[in-house]
């Protein structure tokens, strides 16, 4: 298998998810759409040596159906020959889509590829999609179906993580994301998204709430405790698979989970010969990547089993890692694969995660490795692992060498 070098990262800022949002008036094709442009002309490369682009997308639905990466890529002018592909694994769909066209790179299919993702939670609200998962009561009743947000409360009962500790995290990821945008550490990455006449409408993820503190946190009700406890409740589901949990306590609530937005995501990655054709330095090599299942009840406990069966398909340990990059979908979700990996918190998140600038869903897997690419440029350190937790039960990850 040749070697899959990543050359560009572009990512949009992430807009409210509502329709006060200032993404809200910019459509998915057209976030997709100024993605691509953008590693096009960032780059200067002539898009009919893009073999294919594959694009995550979790409602691929109205504005977002059919097969949006191959629509955005006649609506950005690639050249006809560029083949486009929509892929969903719901909350990893951006890291899976980077991890498809790493392969098709390292199988000879492809000599460039983009991977990367959209969703505009604005405009095609979460769930559009449906899905026998939670609609038929026969396979609802036989994975014993519950909302992530059960299964991340349950997670931090199981494994003993508080109020005060969830809180904490999600105070300290406010804090990390608003001092990286101080310092610039997204510039490179950060492409300003433009309306129709070319104006700016968004430079800036808009998400964030920098002047959150514990007081503020510990003001909000939890947010699964209603549907979790009210018969019939989800938490009678949740202890029906774990019975060795006495009762569910729930922490969770729109302070420490991650925010609805809008936005884009791509990742360029490629040959070494493809990137001499164009003078393009490579930032990145692949050194592994994979997915797994998990149980699907609790759902969100994946990222560790997929981190230590990419770990092991590498040949290193958690201690080979310089940083580590996990969605913060969940607070307890990132103190779990904490605990779990004996990771320090001074490894992980360095610059904030979806608590505080949110989680658009199918874009953030290829959000995050360009975050955590910035950071291992700016800071000169070598390998990172990206991580994320995924809907009925999986995880999804990827390790890279910064070159």
């Amino acid at each position: 298998m040749a070697d899959a070098y990543i050359y560009d990262t572009v990512r949009t800022p992430r807009g409210k998810g509502k329709k006060d949002g200032k993404l809200h008036e910019i459509t998915p094709i057209q976030l997709a759409t100024q993605v691509l442009e953008a590693i096009r002309d960032r780059n200067g490369i002539d898009t009919a040596d893009v073999d294919d682009v594959i694009l995550g997308c979790v409602a691929p639905v109205g504005e977002q159906g059919s097969d949006i990466a191959r629509v955005a890529v006649l609506n950005a002018d690639y050249a006809e020959s560029t083949a486009g592909v929509q892929i969903n694994r719901f909350c990893a769909s951006g890291l899976e889509a980077t991890n498809m066209a790493v392969a098709k790179v390292m199988a000879g299919e492809a000599m460039f590829a983009i991977g990367g993702g959209v969703e505009s939670m604005s405009r095609v609200p979460m769930g559009s999609d449906g899905g026998a998962w939670a609609m038929d009561p026969a396979v609802a009743f036989k994975t014993y179906f519950a909302p992530q947000g059960i299964g991340a409360d349950l997670i931090a009962t199981k494994y003993g993580f508080s109020r005060n500790d969830v809180d904490a995290y999600a105070m300290e990821s406010q804090k990390r994301a608003a001092q990286a945008w101080k310092e610039g550490r997204f510039a490179r990455s950060i492409m300003p998204v433009r309306d129709v006449i070319g104006e700016v409408v968004l430079d800036h993820d808009e998400h964030m709430r920098p002047g959150t503190d514990m007081q503020s946190l510990g003001s909000l009700s939890p947010a699964f405790s209603a549907m979790g406890e009210q018969m019939p409740g989800f938490d009678a589901i949740a202890l029906m698979r774990y019975p060795e949990v006495e009762k569910i306590d729930h922490v969770h609530h729109g302070g420490n989970s991650s925010g609805i937005v809008d936005g884009a995501a791509g990742v360029l990655v490629g040959s070494k010969e493809m990137g001499e054709k164009y003078g393009l330095k490579p930032r990145a090599r692949i050194r592994a990547m994979g997915s797994v299942g998990s149980e699907p009840m609790i759902m969100l406990t994946g990222p560790e089993f997929v981190a230590n069966k990419i770990l092991k398909r590498a040949g290193m340990t958690a201690d080979d890692i310089d940083l580590f990059e996990l969605n913060e979908a969940f607070a307890s979700v990132v103190l779990r694969y904490m605990q779990a990996l004996k990771i320090d918190h001074s490894k992980i998140n360095v610059n904030g995660g979806a608590i505080a600038m949110g989680h658009p869903l199918g874009a953030t897997g290829a959000m995050i490795l360009g975050t955590v690419l910035d950071e291992l440029e700016r800071t000169g350190k070598g390998t990172a692992l990206v991580n994320l937790c995924v809907g009925a039960g999986m995880g999804t990850g990827t390790i890279i060498e910064r070159l």
